[in-house]
């Protein structure tokens, strides 16, 4: 066999090959799980699920063609996500989906040896996900949630909004493995911005009314956790009452109220996760899949809010943002 025809058949196996993946996988189904933390589906899921939706149409995964997803709405406790990550995993699914980090733990905690892809996870590392962004060797990967560069960002958003500002509390889930990593993050930059940071951990929405009312005098970061999104107005109109200042992880917050949102895009998280979903259905393992992390991040802001707080934005931070409800 001279050289010419052994490259042109080695060319031609390279090419044949995909097309062999692809018949092979012709007629089959696939089966993924979603895993939700909430119980029914809000406005935000609902357009989270449909963006998922379409990136796995533009990338030949059709439902009730060549796949089925079965969603779980879990709710905000952690035993009955592990549960229902069990049952998914005994259907059986390929992979799981699973959204914020304790369900992404619960996932992976109840259904251990099963690909997890993450969407919107705070900590990969920290949380002991994955071992670096780059090679993630285990069963998880996904999108992070860029935290170290979010939480900080809100602070200084605050600051501007409100120059004498000293004190800044920041509401956390204390069921949240992230939350040291984002309070390190929020430390670092409080240094800079002269302002006293308080942690402010809850673990059952009874303790919200205490809670923010620590944060009478200064301002509010609330972390984003689908606890405090099903709370949103109660923890709003609570921030409204003791005159706090306050700043979000989602727009959801400022549509009802909020003083204003900062966050990557819901919308980037949801159709990358299709990405991760596609590559593992097609033979690749979760420990080769680079975590991506979002480049975009939209600012929001409540004119109205912001009128019942005393406040006058500045037209700098008005400028820069994405959205301005009046």
């Amino acid at each position: 066999m001279d050289r010419r025809t052994f490259v042109t058949l080695i060319a031609g196996t390279c090419l044949f090959e995909p097309l062999v993946v692809r018949a092979q996988q012709a007629g089959k189904v696939f089966r993924i799980g979603l895993l939700l933390p909430a119980t029914e589906s809000t406005p935000r899921y609902q357009i989270g699920v449909e963006d998922l939706r379409m990136g796995l149409r533009d990338l030949g995964w059709v439902e009730g063609k060549n796949l089925v997803i079965e969603t779980r709405w879990a709710g905000v406790s952690p035993q009955r996500q592990r549960e229902l990550a069990a049952e998914l995993k005994a259907l059986p699914v390929a992979l799981i989906l699973a959204s914020g980090t304790i369900t992404i733990r619960a996932a992976r905690d109840g259904a251990p040896g099963l690909p997890v892809v993450m969407i919107n996870a705070g900590d990969p590392v920290g949380a002991g996900f994955v071992a670096t962004l780059a090679r993630p060797g285990g069963d998880l990967t996904g999108t992070s949630a860029a935290g170290e560069e979010v939480l900080p960002k809100q602070l200084e958003l605050l600051s501007a909004a409100v120059p004498q500002l000293k004190r800044v509390g920041v509401l956390m889930n204390s069921a949240n493995p992230a939350n040291g990593f984002f309070f390190d993050a929020m430390s670092s930059r409080a240094k800079i911005l002269s302002l006293r940071l308080d942690r402010i951990d809850v673990a059952v929405e009874g303790e919200l009314d205490g809670a923010i009312a620590r944060a009478k005098g200064g301002a509010l970061v609330v972390n984003g956790d689908p606890m405090f999104l099903r709370h949103r107005v109660h923890i709003i109109e609570l921030t409204l009452r003791s005159q706090v200042p306050s700043v979000f992880g989602g727009r959801d917050y400022v549509a009802a109220g909020g003083l204003m949102s900062y966050l990557s895009s819901n919308a980037w998280h949801w159709r990358s996760a299709a990405s991760f979903v596609d590559k593992i259905l097609k033979g690749a393992k979760p420990a080769d899949i680079p975590v991506e992390q979002p480049t975009k991040f939209e600012l929001v802001i409540n004119l109205k809010t912001a009128k019942a707080l005393g406040i006058t934005m500045p037209q700098s931070l008005l400028q820069r943002a994405d959205e301005v409800i009046q």
